[in-house]
């Protein structure tokens, strides 16, 4: 039977721009998932032209109609300059966004670029783990540490743009060197890269047997997915690793509180994966280095829900804010 000829929905589209692969999706106008596409990401010393091509391409594919966003891993300002992109080869002081809105030039469509971690903020503060919260913090833990706030029902990017960049608060002024030229940054210790981290340092005294045997026998070569695996087989060892983990994961909500005062933090990124592994300790660690925990409503935990789209369809919503 022939389906009635109508207006097609309104398409608003948005692509998460990752280190290997970028993601587009479009929503209609109730905020569903109505199309979804990939493409690889360009890399390379001359990988900026192609980028654009690469969104323009995609956003052409799914359709675009009313809005489009875009999401790009780095210090994005309020312009929708890419400053700086550490998992982009070659790419700084990039105007994605004024590029954009030349290559739709004439299209009555509204163009927004932010930050990756921003975007999945947006999803999970609209339709997520925070819909209806006012006062919220999402924490992506990935390879590094992003994050986003919201603020009296207000998304906040800072005076610059850059607000959000937990991962690189200094826990530790002696600690690990980071990418990013300090020692200690939060992210060494509470991201992917921390949990295998923390591994490695407990193989090479000797512990965590189970882990390095899953890693093929080489302590050097333990990840986080090895320290994963182990725990849920309940190896006492792996257990303890992420015990240790989600205590600096902790310490590193407790601090944000002390300044921020949410309602409620989000954790997303990859690690969201193994949310049953990690939120007891979480929450536990949590309520033993909060200041004052008897004089405030402590701010809920809870890991995101919307899954690796996440920051796809934060970048689709960020132009109707």
């Amino acid at each position: 039977m022939n389906q009635p000829v109508g207006p097609s929905p309104a398409r608003f589209v948005g692509i998460d721009v990752g280190g290997t692969k970028a993601l587009g999706v479009a929503l209609d106008e109730s905020g569903a998932v109505v199309a979804e596409e990939t493409r690889p990401t360009p890399r390379g010393e001359n990988s900026l032209e192609p980028l654009i091509e690469t969104l323009v391409e995609l956003a052409g594919s799914l359709e675009v109609e009313v809005t489009l966003g875009v999401g790009v891993p780095g210090l994005v300002n309020r312009q929708g300059v890419l400053q700086a992109a550490p998992n982009l080869d070659g790419v700084a002081h990039f105007d994605v966004a004024g590029r954009l809105r030349a290559a739709f030039a004439g299209a009555e469509m509204r163009i927004e670029v932010d930050n990756d971690a921003t975007c999945a903020t947006v999803t999970e503060w609209k339709l997520g783990a925070g819909a209806g919260v006012s006062d919220l913090v999402l924490v992506t833990l990935g390879t590094g540490i992003g994050g986003g706030l919201v603020v009296n029902g207000e998304l906040v990017r800072g005076r610059n743009g850059f607000a959000g960049e937990f991962g690189h608060m200094v826990v530790d002024p002696t600690g690990p060197l980071c990418p990013c030229g300090r020692r200690g940054c939060w992210e060494r210790y509470a991201s992917g890269s921390g949990l295998a981290m923390l591994a490695r340092e407990a193989a090479i005294a000797r512990r965590c047997e189970a882990v390095v045997e899953l890693a093929g026998g080489d302590p050097q070569d333990v990840r986080g997915e090895h320290v994963q695996f182990a725990a849920r087989a309940g190896d006492l060892d792996a257990l303890a690793v992420i015990d240790e983990f989600a205590r600096w994961v902790a310490l590193g909500l407790s601090n944000l509180t002390n300044a921020l005062d949410p309602e409620m933090f989000v954790l997303g990124g990859g690690l969201a994966a193994g949310a049953d592994l990690y939120l007891d300790g979480i929450v536990a660690w949590f309520g033993e280095l909060l200041y004052q925990p008897h004089l405030r409503e402590i701010p809920r935990i809870a890991f995101a829900t919307s899954g690796p789209r996440a920051g796809a369809i934060g970048a689709a919503l960020l132009p109707t804010l």
